[in-house]
């Protein structure tokens, strides 16, 4: 199995098994539950799919989805949206450029609407296409289907922030504040409902992947979205909430970030902080303080070593070739 295709498999693989530390009381996959007036959560099968979450935001004569999903998940995401709404979708948002966001794409643009995301999006999908889609579609049927030889990428981007869509209903702000998850991350903010959209730059459980990621500035893009009038978020993946979600995922990197760097700091050895077997990352000695507990999960130790990683090499984990 090729580095990319291990990546990928990681991807898919992590964020299922650790769908399973979320408790089923707070976890409700398939459902669409309105946040606030013309604004709807669906929460991603992401056991069983590997989907991200959705929003489906109401404007005066159309909807906006946030995030294109796998091509399984757009569909479903769009059955929803006729349920809810009569308006067509013209505007679909990729938060980011990982296959569970954005490579459901052409699904949407098919029917006739606009795919946008930050400039950052689609430079990742130059850089890893089309190799993760190609060993992706051979992972899944419904990637498979499209007969595709790469993800389509956004069909407009933006690199000034905020973008700013908006018409005599709501005013819908996209916002980029850095890098952390990915290079392009990006949000929907509507200020007048104080409503977040996140992608994976906050997720709710231990859903974090950090392949492509600047641990190190994770804490401060989210500081950026903390500043934002904000009551309701809405992430990636996991239920939806308040800011508290923005505090305790920041909190969580802020943790992650102080133990790495004090472990380097003092000289210390990878293998002084987690436990390989057959090259690979199995456990870890690091604990965490109990207020981000729920976003530690079967992948925490490789999260500790990639944040280890990172701080030793002082450069971002994305751009680092970690193959333990």
């Amino acid at each position: 199995m090729s580095k990319r295709r291990a990546c990928l498999s990681v991807i898919f693989l992590v964020l299922c098994a650790t769908a399973l530390y979320l408790p089923r009381s707070e976890a409700q996959p398939s459902t669409v539950k309105q946040i606030v007036p013309g604004v709807w959560f669906r929460e991603g099968e992401l056991l069983d799919q590997g989907h991200c979450n959705n929003v489906i935001i109401e404007m005066q004569d159309s909807l906006i989805v946030v995030d294109a999903n796998f091509p399984s998940g757009a569909r479903l995401a769009l059955a929803d949206a006729k349920k809810v709404s009569a308006k067509p979708v013209r505007l679909v948002f990729d938060t980011h450029h990982h296959g569970d966001h954005a490579y459901g794409n052409a699904v949407w643009t098919k029917l006739g609407a606009v795919t946008l995301a930050h400039a950052g999006v689609a430079q990742e999908m130059k850089r890893v296409e089309p190799q993760r889609w190609q060993e992706t579609a051979k992972q899944r049927k419904d990637m498979a289907e499209l007969n595709l030889a790469t993800a389509e990428p956004p069909q407009k981007t933006f690199d000034r922030s905020p973008h700013v869509v908006s018409d005599s209903t709501r005013r819908v702000e996209f916002h980029f504040f850095g890098w952390a998850h990915t290079r392009g991350d990006g949000f929907v903010y509507l200020p007048k409902e104080r409503l977040i959209c996140t992608g994976d730059a906050a997720v709710n459980g231990p859903f974090n992947f950090l392949g492509d990621a600047n641990i190190g500035n994770w804490a401060n893009v989210l500081a950026g979205a903390q500043k934002l009038d904000v009551q309701h978020v809405l992430p990636g993946h996991g239920p939806a909430g308040g800011r508290e979600i923005l505090a305790a995922q920041r909190q969580f990197f802020v943790e992650l970030t102080k133990v790495a760097g004090a472990a380097v700091a003092q000289g210390k050895k990878l293998e002084d902080l987690v436990t390989l077997k057959d090259g690979r990352v199995v456990a870890t000695s690091v604990t965490l303080p109990d207020a981000v507990k729920t976003y530690v999960g079967r992948s925490f130790p490789g999260q500790v070593r990639d944040a280890f990683e990172e701080a030793r090499q002082k450069k971002p984990r994305g751009d680092l070739d970690l193959t333990r």
